[in-house]
């Protein structure tokens, strides 16, 4: 049975997981927290990929003898394989630690429980799900990418109540970068969400008519550390990306352009500017990229998340394709109405209600009056 104590000092262990946020790609997210008898937090850590020791060794290290007969709490299980260094659940047992409180098992089926079985073996007592849904959370996206080496793909749009990403354009409106006319949907807050789920994420995916409608620059604008640039790629299936553009003057090799149609003369202007581009295979006949084969390509690369933030026929073909993983869909407290205005997806449609994509595992965020529908097509750990 655990204790509000066992949940405070869990409490920490994930905090310190998620400052590994961003950081830690393509290894999970994991933070651990040592206490004597007393009660007293002899040691922590929280694992960075660059950093290369994980949290556990960092905070057996801190404690250094005090950590004999210590409780450790963290929320992944303790690796017990060699990877990039040795396994972490021999240096518990070799630390002298009594007990290990741990949220999750490890996702990765071939290690999966290996690590507990390993303590248990040498006497160490270990529980296991306490607070398991907030842990869970934390490493969905290494989850899904460890079984399925594919990135977890996150569909991710504002739009007003009912249902609207943008007005109809007025007749006398300048189309174009640079136009501001529209406005925002959603407000300020909601806004900077958005910036915390680019920082969460490795890769972002827009299509070029968004490049050509509104020159953005696509960047994680929270200011935090990253352990590489999240990575900008633009589906481009004719290579229509202006070379003027903001983000092609910014690219330092963290903007890849995919395309079915390769243009020579073209793809050597934007490499010659620090683009990289690459031929993906068409899947329809009207040579527009298949989003299926775009994952895979990602997933190659370690890609273990891609936050899609497209248009309307954008966001319907990443639906219909079946690579979306998770939705997380701003809403803001307007009604633009009008048959002009834009909808979230536009395409032929699902044609029964028992073949619409289905939203589960709900969650409710509030950002002042806007708020935001997060939830699951897949179950990560699926």
């Amino acid at each position: 049975m655990h204790t509000p104590t066992d949940t405070k000092y869990m409490l920490h262990a994930l905090e310190l997981a998620r400052a590994g946020i961003g950081l830690t790609s393509p290894n999970p997210n994991v933070g651990a927290v040592l206490v004597d008898d007393g009660g007293e937090v002899v040691g922590s850590g929280s694992h960075t990929y660059a950093g290369l020791k994980h949290a556990e060794i960092l905070a057996i290290e801190q404690a250094g003898r005090k950590s004999h007969g210590a409780t450790l709490y963290l929320n992944l299980e303790p690796c017990s394989h060699q990877g990039r260094t040795p396994p972490c659940a021999d240096a518990v047992i070799a630390a002298g630690i009594k007990h290990v409180v741990a949220a999750t098992e490890d996702p990765n089926p071939a290690v999966s429980g290996k690590g507990f079985s390993k303590l248990r073996a040498a006497g160490v007592a270990v529980d296991v799900g306490l607070l398991e849904g907030e842990a869970r959370k934390i490493n969905e996206a290494f989850a899904w990418y460890i079984r399925h080496k594919t990135p977890l793909v996150t569909l991710k749009t504002a739009m007003t109540l009912d249902g609207k990403i943008a007005p109809e354009p007025h007749p006398l409106e300048v189309a174009g970068p640079g136009n501001v006319t529209r406005g925002w949907i959603t407000s300020e807050p909601a806004r900077a969400h958005v910036q915390q789920l680019r920082h969460g994420s490795d890769s972002i995916l827009v299509g070029v008519g968004t490049i050509l409608a509104d020159d953005p620059l696509l960047t994680d604008r929270t200011g935090l550390a990253r352990r590489r640039p999240l990575m900008r790629v633009i589906l481009d299936s004719r290579l229509r990306l202006p070379a003027a553009s903001r983000l092609v003057k910014s690219a330092n090799n963290d903007v890849l352009v995919l395309c079915s149609v390769m243009d020579e003369e073209k793809k050597r202007a934007l490499v010659e500017a620090g683009v990289r581009v690459e031929q993906i295979p068409a899947a329809r006949v009207d040579g527009r990229p298949d989003f299926s084969a775009i994952v895979r390509h990602l997933g190659a690369q370690e890609i273990t998340s891609l936050l899609i933030e497209g248009g309307a026929t954008f966001n319907w073909d990443a639906l219909a394709a079946g690579v979306v993983d998770k939705v997380f869909l701003y809403y803001a407290p307007k009604i633009l109405g009008g048959s002009g205005a834009v909808p979230f997806a536009v395409g032929e449609g699902f044609h029964r209600m028992s073949n619409a994509a289905h939203v589960k595992s709900i969650e409710i965020h509030r950002f002042g009056e806007d708020f935001a529908v997060e939830g699951y097509l897949r179950d990560p750990y699926a």
